[in-house]
Parts: C-alpha cells; sequence; structure tokens
C-alpha cells in the first residue's frame, strides 16, 4: 500500500495496488475508471470489486483539469421542490453515482434566465454532459448546448423532436387513460386541471384526453378546463373556477398528482365529498398519493426507468459513442385507488 495520506498516517490505496489485487496490469485498471477503451466484462467486475475491497479512490480532480473532464454530470430541473421533479433527480443521482460519476444539481425555478444562467456555468465547469427538463418550449437550452457540442439528454420535458436524445413518457397516452377510466365509470360530466400549454408534455396530455373523450361522444369545452402550472394551489384555484362559473362536473382529471390533491383539498372546503360527489384522478404517482385521504388514483410516470435510461444514453455519448435510438418512449400505467368511482 502507498504512503500515508496526511489523515492519521492510514494507508492509501493506490493504481497500482488494485491492479496487483486484480491480477491486471496498470493500464487496464485506468481503463476500467476512465471507461476509454472497452474491457471484457469479467476483467471490469475483477477490478470494480478490487476498488472496493481496497476503498480505491482515483484523483478525479486531477484526471479533470487534465482532460478538462471532472467526471460530471450536470442536471437542471425546474422546480426542485415538486416531488415528480425530485423524484428524477433522486433517481438520476443514484445511476449517475452507480457509473462512477458526481452530479451537480440545479433548480431553474422554472425561469428562463435562471435556466440560461446555470446551463452556462455547467458548460464553464466543462462536465461530461448535461441532463435537463426544460423550463417550457421556450426555453434556449438546447441551442446552447448544441453550439458547445455538450452531450446532453432531455428528460421529462421534451418536443416530439429534438434531434438529440430524449426519455419521455407517453404524455399523450396517460390523457387516454385517464379518459378511458373516467368514462368507464359512468362519468360524463368531465373537467380537466392542466399544466401550462406553453409545455409540450402538458399539451399532449389533454389532447390525449380530449381526443378520448370526443371518441366516446363527449366534449372538453374551454370552460371544463382550468390551466395553471402542476403545483398544489393550481387543483384549488381549478376547483375554484370551475363552482364559480356553476360548472356541474362529477370527474377531474389533473396533469399531476399535486393538482390532484389541490384540488381534492378544495372540495372537502367546499363540501364536495370525493369520491362520493367528485371522482380525482392525478398524474405521477407520488408518495403522497398512496397515503393521501382518499388514496388517489392516478397516470403513473415509471420515474426510475426513465431516469436509468437517460443516464445509460448520457455515458454513451460520454465514452465518445453514438446512443442506437436517441428518443426513448416509456408507457404510463393507470393506479386505480380510492379517490374514484363509478357513478
Amino acid at each position: 500500500m502507498s504512503a500515508g495520506d496526511g489523515r492519521g498516517g492510514e494507508p492509501v490505496a493506490s493504481m497500482k495496488d488494485v491492479a496487483k489485487l486484480a491480477h491486471v496490469s496498470v493500464s487496464t485498471v485506468s481503463r476500467v475508471i476512465n471507461r476509454t477503451i472497452p474491457v471484457d466484462e469479467r476483467t471490469r467486475l475483477q477490478v470494480e470489486r478490487a476498488i472496493r475491497k481496497l476503498d480505491f479512490k482515483p484523483n478525479l480532480l486531477a484526471r479533470g483539469l487534465r482532460s478538462k473532464s471532472g467526471h460530471v454530470i450536470g442536471m437542471a430541473v425546474p422546480e426542485l421542490l415538486h416531488p415528480a421533479l425530485s423524484a428524477l433527480v433522486n433517481y438520476v443521482e443514484d445511476s449517475v453515482r452507480q457509473a462512477g460519476l458526481q452530479c451537480i444539481v440545479g433548480n431553474t425555478r422554472n425561469d428562463l434566465e435562471i435556466e440560461a444562467a446555470f446551463i452556462e456555468s455547467l458548460i464553464r465547469r466543462h462536465v461530461d454532459g448535461i441532463i435537463f427538463s426544460r423550463v417550457s418550449d421556450e426555453s434556449r437550452v438546447l441551442r446552447v448546448l448544441s453550439k458547445n457540442r455538450v452531450p446532453m439528454v432531455v428528460i421529462d420535458r421534451a418536443l416530439d423532436s429534438e434531434g438529440v436524445p430524449t426519455v419521455v413518457l407517453d404524455n399523450y397516452q396517460a390523457g387516454v387513460l385517464a379518459a378511458e377510466h373516467l368514462v368507464g365509470l359512468g362519468h360524463t360530466r368531465i373537467a380537466c386541471i392542466s399544466g401550462s400549454s406553453k409545455i409540450h408534455l402538458a399539451r399532449e396530455r389533454v389532447n390525449g384526453f380530449r381526443d378520448t373523450l370526443s371518441r366516446h361522444g363527449l366534449h372538453l369545452p374551454q370552460t371544463h378546463l382550468y390551466e395553471g402550472d402542476f403545483g398544489f394551489e393550481t387543483g384549488i384555484e381549478g376547483i375554484r373556477r370551475f363552482l364559480a362559473a356553476g360548472i356541474p362536473v362529477t370527474a377531474i382529471w389533473a396533469g399531476s398528482d399535486l393538482a390532484a390533491l389541490g384540488a381534492i383539498a378544495e372540495l372537502g372546503r367546499r363540501g364536495r365529498a370525493v369520491p362520493g360527489d367528485v371522482s380525482v384522478i392525478g398524474t405521477d404517482d407520488i408518495e403522497y398519493a398512496k397515503i393521501s385521504f382518499p388514496a388517489l388514483t392516478t397516470v403513473r410516470q415509471p420515474f426510475q426507468e426513465m431516469c436509468r435510461r437517460a443516464v445509460e444514453l448520457m455515458m454513451v455519448q460520454v465514452r465518445g459513442q453514438r446512443p442506437e435510438s436517441t428518443r426513448v418512449v416509456l408507457p404510463p400505467e393507470l393506479i386505480v385507488r380510492e379517490s374514484t368511482r363509478a357513478m
């Protein structure tokens, strides 16, 4: 083992120690750590076991200075406190860490200027790549990253044709599932609380919902559609608008679970029982959906799988390769709980 590191004289493992324990060359250890040249699976596992056993810590800073890379992935999300977006951050961080890199996360606060400034700061830090969920369709992120030739993956809030790797939910199908569920329960007076129409996924969800209602001979007039954001307050305000307008709905789909929970809270304050008087369905399947009262029926996003696939697409680019498939669309799943019932 190498000499002490200055912290009480404890011996520090070197790359040479790892090579000796794994019965490989130092250059092979370097290739496994840096992912520069492919190494066969058996050898890679031997090296990784030796690294764990010796608690070897590669000098990422020194490597970063030499290669203008700090083995860091940047991630930008519009709202860190929103449970759906914090789930994306959590799972991306897990996958990035498992890949042996670090993750820098930025909360762009639904502000295009903050978003642009954060992305530019990541570029100056020479991050290996950036995974981002844009503020809105007006975002300049894609243009800035393309200009600087930074590997990127768009997750969640992506357009149909980005020209770069993307991982998204089938948002149109999410609307289809929600509408089919409510129509199947016998509801005909249905309303929708949506995210901003400036966000592609919000439009896609509403389109799927509206088209499915139409196929069943039902109509979603503009008066029955409240557009806000994906927050709790949007659900509250949506209910206030519907009730103030005297709209006699028996079922509501919200574009996020937070908005659905806000709607349930406001309905309760107005003396409307859920699901007795009004059925409510959300979107996302955040943790709060399971513990709310009543437990929330929702359309689930596979957050963990989305993030795993996003990091896979990023790592292919970090290794200097092109992803075989640049667009991953994952299916939603209807989760039926207690907040919806038949008429």
